[in-house]
């Protein structure tokens, strides 16, 4: 699969600014309109991977696009979620490293 330029720029800052990170797929399960007028509407996704009980999240339906213009997410596209994190912000995981058994 292609990476779209906005992909590339945004995995080229991750690396530069050395973050940690992983991207899931998703999928809009549903537009939410605002219970108040002054509110934004929310969109429902569905992120693939997560826990049966974490995998819903909503987020303001405002989002935009390269040129700068306000645009919203529409009922069952698909998208992905990224999660970054500073490297201050995380730890070494146990026994992620070369394996000793590599030693020689």
């Amino acid at each position: 699969m292609t990476k779209s330029p906005q992909e590339e720029s945004s995995s080229d800052k991750a690396s530069t600014t050395d973050k940690a990170g992983v991207t899931l797929p998703g999928k809009v399960e549903k537009i939410i309109p605002p219970a108040h007028p002054a509110e934004p509407e929310k969109a429902q996704i569905n992120v693939e991977g997560a826990e049966d009980l974490y995998r819903e999240i909503r987020i303001d339906n405002v989002l935009q696009n390269d040129k700068g213009e306000t645009v919203r997410l529409k009922q069952g596209a698909e998208v992905e979620v990224t999660v970054e994190a500073e490297s201050a912000a995380t730890t070494k995981k146990e026994g992620s490293g070369p394996s000793s058994s590599s030693r020689a």
